[in-house]
């Protein structure tokens, strides 16, 4: 993680303001407080046609958070894979598992809803890859990596099945993040027929990354580490897609029909990162959540940036 003394507060501070100065942010931005981003967002966000959008954001350099529709309750899709992350390194600091222990790769899984076996399809896994190993033995640690990296199911489903939902929101409650609900795995038809599915608010998933951002999960070398899994994410159409290239993002993404969602820490030029949180709910084409979230957190980036600006000229 990175530390910033005076000095180098200093100089990274006259570097932000020559960025913004020079348009590197692109048109130029007057969200200097918060009632002008809140209302560009809602614009934002009433152009897009979506049903519902939350938004959540924090950043601990200014001590700001916004908030938008944060305690409405969406399907979490493939962010529940977060925690499903925690709760096994949470198990391996405790000894229930190690993270090298190897699990066999199988494809039949069962249902919440009434005990019945179901499968998996490849083709519809963001990770087919996993499917050649089906009989094999996998790391726990590879499991993890796949299934936050490249958003595989099916290796979601076989930790879910060693470590437990129970478990999972059992930790949840600890942190204070109670709604953020893991019922079960992912494809679990029978059980979304009848309702049972993961669901989170944008204030619940807000808690668990400053949780991590802070090494307030487990241990602070656990929080490094699945951060640095999180860097790793293979997808970027979503909060990283307007940024600066150099910008790093530790996230995850989510979707299914209708349904697109990013959450995640940013890393900006100068100053500690800030965390982001943007669900969707009811835009049609997957490809236009994506944007609507990149550009939600375009004008969050430009903010934080100009806010710090700020801050950074008061104290002169």
């Amino acid at each position: 993680m990175r530390h910033f003394g005076a000095a180098s507060d200093s100089r990274a501070g006259r570097r932000v303001i020559a960025l913004l100065l020079l348009g590197a942010l692109g048109p130029p931005l007057t969200l200097f407080h918060q009632a002008d981003v809140r209302a560009r967002l809602m614009e934002v966000i009433a152009a897009s046609g979506a049903e519902a959008v939350a938004v959540a954001y924090f950043d601990p350099m200014t001590g700001e958070e916004l908030l938008l529709r944060a305690d409405e309750s969406f399907h979490a899709a493939s962010l529940m894979k977060v925690p499903v992350m925690m709760e096994v390194f949470r198990q391996a600091q405790e000894g229930r598992l190690a993270l090298d222990d190897r699990l066999i790769v199988k494809n039949e899984f069962r249902s919440l809803a009434d005990g019945s076996a179901f499968a998996l399809a490849a083709e519809s896994d963001s990770d087919p890859a996993l499917y050649e190993k089906i009989g094999h033995a996998v790391t726990i640690r590879e499991l993890v990596r796949a299934m936050i990296v490249r958003s595989s199911n099916l290796a979601t489903n076989l930790l879910i099945e060693r470590v437990t939902a129970a478990r999972v929101q059992e930790l949840m409650r600890e942190l204070g993040a109670d709604e953020m609900r893991v019922l079960r795995g992912v494809e679990d038809r029978k059980a979304f027929e009848r309702g049972l599915n993961n669901t989170t608010t944008a204030r619940a998933l807000l808690v668990i990354f400053r949780h991590l951002l802070e090494g307030h999960v487990i241990s602070r070398e656990s929080c490094e580490a699945m951060v640095r899994i999180l860097l790793d994410q293979e997808f970027h159409d979503g909060i990283p897609a307007d940024l600066p290239a150099d910008v790093r993002v530790a996230h995850k993404t989510g979707a299914i029909t209708r349904i697109a969602h990013d959450a995640g820490i940013i890393y900006p030029p100068f100053g500690p990162p800030y965390v982001l949180v943007v669900l969707t709910r009811g835009v049609a084409e997957e490809r236009n959540a994506n944007r609507l979230i990149a550009e939600i957190s375009r004008l969050l980036y430009a903010h934080t940036l100009k806010r710090r600006a700020e801050r950074f000229s008061q104290r002169r």
